[in-house]
């Protein structure tokens, strides 16, 4: 057995100092350190012979398998530093660098800040509220009625926990609108705010994801009426789509504002004459209106003094508007595809 060990020793030493690469000496690693490599048997053989000798040969396993070991790890330093002065030698230091690619902002942040700097610019603030929030600045502040379709498990994610008498359940913001009683109950007047925040909603297609983005405006004064809220919206258009769009107000229903619109704006390819993409002239943006009496009330002002407007439009939708971005679906500007995203 001990003759056996020393040839095995000996072979593997060979080996070793013959091999030319690290491929070569991780084979010979395994050749005879592996699970079934040779000392590896030889070494399960013991057992086999008289108790007597047993120590001996045991002494003399080990030793040959330290001597291999540190043979394999004195050729792999060799071979190690071989390969890499071998590289060296490849590289021509004459030769003009890589320049590495530069990241930038997701087209999304893009758009969050050049909204924010446009309202900042004629007297807005930044605030920010809870993205987990209760039903009752979600909804009841709102003037949303208890069975109203926009409460329903469908429609918005609603969070499993106890129940408060006043507050109701505990959901994911739908909308950023949930600030608008928490602003006014700060009593601090007057109100130029402005909201950028997410919202989480059960949709998902081709204009919808279950995240999105909105930004909302609210300015509560005394005699705020209807020509500051067309007036500002007039602004933010023309700062953000450019001099030649144009923003017009529909009457529509919300429950939050009385009275209620939509607002349009001109298409950016035919500038309001009508072609395929708008049919009409104008394309959609969101929701605006004069803050409703009931939400005044449930922010502790009289709504006989104070009056106010607001606006909450989807990032993503104002995004997709803007002249020369052709997005045809919401759902990229969430995705991995780097040859979409790198576009921007």
């Amino acid at each position: 057995m001990e003759e056996e060990l020393i040839g095995i020793k000996n072979t593997a030493l060979s080996f070793i100092l013959e091999a030319e690469d690290l491929q070569s000496l991780e084979d010979t690693k395994l050749q005879f350190l592996g699970r079934s490599g040779k000392l590896t048997l030889a070494i399960k053989e013991i057992t086999k012979i008289p108790l007597e000798k047993r120590p001996a040969v045991g002494i003399l396993a080990n030793e040959v398998k330290k001597t291999i070991e540190e043979a394999l790890l004195q050729q792999e330093k060799l071979l190690s530093k071989k390969k890499n002065e071998n590289i060296l030698k490849k590289i021509d230091v004459t030769n003009p660098g890589v320049k590495p690619t530069l990241g930038h902002l997701h087209l999304v942040t893009q758009a969050l800040e050049e909204i924010s700097t446009i309202f900042e610019s004629i007297g807005f603030s930044k605030e920010k509220y809870p993205e987990i929030d209760w039903d009752y600045y979600a909804f009841s502040a709102l003037n949303f009625p208890k069975d109203h379709p926009a409460r329903d498990d469908w429609e918005t994610f609603f969070i499993k926990g106890e129940e408060d008498k006043k507050m109701g359940k505990i959901l994911l913001s739908p909308h950023t609108s949930t600030g608008q009683v928490r602003e006014i109950e700060k009593g601090k007047l007057p109100i130029r705010m402005l909201n950028i925040a997410k919202c989480y909603r059960r949709q998902s297609d081709v204009s919808h994801t279950p995240m999105f983005h909105q930004f909302e405006g609210l300015v509560v004064d005394k005699n705020i009426s209807i020509t500051h809220l067309k007036g500002t919206l007039d602004y933010f258009v023309k700062s953000y789509f450019g001099d030649k769009r144009k923003s017009r107000i529909r009457p529509y229903h919300f429950q939050f504002t009385e009275p209620s619109f939509e607002v349009d704006v001109t298409c950016g390819v035919c500038l309001g004459k009508g072609c395929r993409l708008c049919k009409a002239g104008w394309l959609e943006m969101g929701g605006a209106g004069m803050v409703h009496p009931n939400v005044l009330k449930a922010g502790g002002l009289d709504p006989k003094i104070y009056t106010g407007f607001a606006f909450g439009w989807g990032v993503e939708r104002v995004l997709m508007m803007k002249a020369g971005l052709e997005i045809d679906d919401l759902r990229l500007l969430y995705s991995n595809k780097l040859e979409f995203l790198s576009q921007f």
